[in-house]
């Protein structure tokens, strides 16, 4: 019997569902004996796991089966799971690998045991066979085409993104470009010109869909492929929506882009932000309303949904959110402070937005037809910089890149006028985050068919009453924005070891505390 050499991550080991699971895996490994050689199996993450073979997952499994741990073998090129069956009580594992098109899906699966311990060395003979078996065993035959590859450049140098060039060719980039190398296997490229805009002209589209296509696997959902508009039309155990992809791309005068308009000063900002940007997220969703998707007979039955993306000049979706609640709601909010101290905000209804010799109505959710659009959804974390850091914590990349994001979140004091400052070290053993994390959804108050909010469970849900107040259901950590500060070549674990197992840092008093030293000292100074 081949003998298993198991390493432990402390992501994995918090993951566990109960200490008796931890233990009896261990003590299942030290049971194999060894026969010719040794072979590494680690236990991974769940994040790990998902990326390289969470797409093939049915939502209706976790009915079924009780997911306990995760392991790969020779670097992830076998991976597998230990399950519990609900309805049996007793154990088996699952065990992927590549087929024809590279995508990781069941080829074998071990014996039932209600013994956990046999179980286990069932599941470890099972993973080994896979490692031994020829590529083409684990081939299905029903795969199409050939392996999608993103990567491999379709166009001379001069015609790419200079965006892409840097995904495929920096180091920095390498979590995001192990992560998407794995995705990319998945990803039906109905248009067919997906490949061909990803490297050049569409890169920042892409990018997007990419995100929303990895948040929808997360969520559980599947995707009817049958039409080819819109982008996803989504089914899961929550119930099933259609969503398209709209981007705010930059102006441009012919072929040469236009740079927005200053607003270095508070009067140019407020210009920038209660009139220019309004009008181009306007410009971008009306543009879509015009194809009339919920028109279609496989969209009419359920609730259809814009996510956007603000593409308009370089870092511009870290800032423009506000003006995307602007105008969808069409109203604008101020605050202050009432004779007791506290905070009141006064909505006042816009019924335009001017800038130039342009000009829109405000309010999206009242304009013709929008009562067909159930909610918009947006996000400032739709980029490169997540999939970098999901890339960390799925364990790819070269190992020598730090990822340092700082931002800015909600302040769960009722009084506050300024949102906490945060900062987080994504290589810290503690940190954790989902594609969904960042994810805004906007809810049209006047929609035909309402989205429920748990069909995006994990989002922050935002409603607006008929006196324009907002009401705003937030996740426990929801950054408004942040910024990604990649850093490589770097000695990993030094840094690690330097800033310690703190996952997010608060700014308070002059000083980044840890936040749990800040809730705790929040808490003293409320009670």
């Amino acid at each position: 019997m081949t003998a298993f050499e198991l390493r432990r991550t402390s992501t994995v080991e918090k993951s566990l569902r109960s200490e008796s699971v931890a233990k009896w895996i261990l003590s299942c490994v030290d049971a194999d004996e060894n026969r010719h050689h040794n072979v590494r199996m680690d236990e991974i993450s769940p994040t790990r796991f998902d990326a390289i073979a969470g797409y093939a997952r049915s939502p209706h499994a976790v009915l079924m089966c009780e997911e306990l741990a995760y392991f790969e073998l020779d670097a992830g090129r076998i991976v597998g799971m230990i399950v519990r069956d609900r309805t049996d009580d007793d154990y088996f594992g699952i065990i992927f690998a590549p087929d024809r098109n590279l995508r990781f899906r069941s080829v074998m699966i071990s014996g039932f045991h209600h013994d956990r311990q046999e179980a286990f060395q069932a599941f470890a003979k099972s993973m080994r066979a896979a490692a031994d078996a020829p590529a083409e065993d684990h081939h299905q035959a029903d795969e199409v085409g050939d392996p999608v590859d993103f990567f491999t450049p379709v166009h001379p140098h001069e015609r790419l993104h200079p965006d892409f060039v840097s995904l495929i060719t920096e180091e920095a980039n390498s979590p995001a470009r192990d992560i998407i190398e794995k995705m990319m296997r998945w990803y039906d490229d109905v248009d067919g010109n997906f490949v061909e805009q990803f490297q050049t002209t569409g890169f920042d589209q892409r990018i997007w869909e990419l995100y929303l296509f990895a948040t929808f696997v997360e969520l559980g959902y599947v995707f009817d492929r049958s039409q080819p508009m819109p982008d996803y039309v989504c089914s899961g155990l929550a119930g099933s929506f259609s969503t398209e992809a709209v981007t705010v791309a930059p102006t441009r005068d012919g072929g040469t882009i236009v740079p927005p308009p200053p607003h270095d000063t508070a009067e140019q900002q407020n210009a920038y932000l209660q009139q220019y940007m309004p009008i181009k997220f306007g410009s971008a969703l009306f543009t879509k309303m015009k194809k009339r998707y919920w028109e279609r007979p496989h969209v009419a039955t359920h609730p259809f949904v814009l996510a956007i993306a603000d593409f308009s000049s370089p870092g511009s979706m870290v800032t423009t959110s506000s003006a995307l609640e602007r105008y969808l709601f069409g109203y604008e909010h101020t605050s202050a402070k009432d004779a007791d101290g506290k905070l009141r905000i006064v909505p006042t209804r816009l019924e335009q937005h001017a800038f130039g010799d342009k000009v829109i109505p405000s309010g999206f959710f009242r304009t013709k037809d929008s009562e067909n659009v159930s909610a918009v959804v947006s996000t400032t974390a739709g980029t490169i910089s997540k999939f970098n850091r999901m890339g960390v914590l799925a364990g790819f990349g070269t190992g020598r890149v730090v990822l340092v994001r700082e931002g800015t979140l909600p302040d769960s004091d009722p009084n506050a006028t300024e949102p906490l400052r945060f900062r987080s070290l994504i290589n810290a053993p503690s940190y954790n985050e989902r594609w969904v994390d960042g994810l805004n959804v906007y809810h049209n108050p006047s929609a035909a068919m309402p989205l429920e909010p748990g069909l995006l469970r994990g989002a922050a849900h935002h409603f607006c009453d008929a006196e324009g107040q907002v009401t705003s259901e937030l996740p426990t950590f929801h950054p408004f924005a942040s910024i990604t500060h990649h850093h490589a070549p770097v000695d990993v674990s030094a840094v690690v070891e330097e800033w310690g197992d703190r996952s997010h840092l608060i700014w308070s008093d002059g000083q980044w505390i840890d936040s749990w030293d800040f809730a705790r000292a929040r808490a003293t100074s409320d009670g």
